[in-house]
């Protein structure tokens, strides 16, 4: 596919699919930056085959209808805690980490509800069966992507910052989507996608870069709180006579672009 078929700056954003995404830290087991947990998905999938991305998921029916049911009125509203649900939902089903719950649930707790969100499909029944009260509050919200490609799928997707705290942690894949868990500092990915150790997409690179500024997660959160959560669809640009995609460059990313066809390999 040629790469400037892929963006059509003239035209309607198209429809998307909601989505939402956690980025889970977690304290250096040695003194350094936060390390961040990444998903390797696998190469069989349409979307982002092959690439190391953050856990998460496109948001479900369901995950609306949770939201109503825990008093979320509004479009808005019902958006916004269906992706936070989301991310909870997603990131349990793929890593076997269990967030945004009150009880903080050990390992054997946290396996028991995969297996029954596996079976089920939906969280509010996984709730229900382990008398777990959700903390979406937990989540911080850190920024929303929604690309405006022709000819792939489109999401919407939020995303949300989480602070597991210890390192000591169990994690298991879902190998039906993905083939690898990791913990890296955000230079320590974008450091191994450089050397081809892995390969990322446009929106993780620009937010890893982001993450990369922070020796820990308070200054990661007091940074989303401080720039307001925006829309970033990036756009075509031309910078020294070559085609870059761009985000706008005052939406708290430190790197506001590269060149098209640095953006079209991943």
């Amino acid at each position: 596919m040629d790469p400037l078929s892929m963006f059509d700056p003239e035209g309607e954003v198209p429809p998307a699919v909601p989505a939402a995404t956690l980025v889970i830290f977690r304290r250096a087991q040695a003194d350094g930056p936060p390390e961040i947990l990444m998903v390797q998905r696998s190469k069989t999938m349409s979307f982002a085959g092959g690439a190391a991305v953050f856990p998460g998921g496109r948001v479900d029916p369901a995950d609306f209808t949770l939201a109503a049911q825990l008093g979320a009125i509004g479009e808005d509203a019902l958006e916004e805690t269906a992706g936070r649900i989301a991310a909870v939902r997603e990131t349990l089903e793929e890593t076997g980490l269990a967030l945004g719950v009150e009880q903080r649930p050990d390992h054997a707790d946290a396996l028991r509800a995969r297996a029954l969100l596996l079976e089920r499909g939906e969280l509010g029944p996984v709730l229900d069966a382990m008398g777990w009260t959700l903390t979406l509050d937990a989540l911080v919200p850190f920024a929303r992507w929604r690309p405006k490609h022709r000819e792939i799928r489109v999401f919407d997707t939020r995303f949300y910052l989480a602070d597991l705290g210890t390192g000591a942690v169990d994690l298991q894949v879902d190998d039906t989507e993905n083939t690898h868990l990791f913990w890296a500092s955000a230079a320590e990915a974008l450091a191994m996608a450089e050397r081809g150790e892995i390969k990322i997409i446009y929106p993780t690179r620009r937010n890893l870069e982001r993450l990369a500024q922070f020796d820990s997660f308070d200054a990661a959160r007091q940074h989303a709180e401080d720039v307001p959560v925006r829309m970033i669809t990036p756009f075509m640009g031309q910078r020294d006579g070559q085609p870059w995609l761009l985000i706008p460059d005052d939406a708290g990313y430190p790197v506001d672009g590269e060149p098209l066809d640095m953006a079209a390999r991943g």
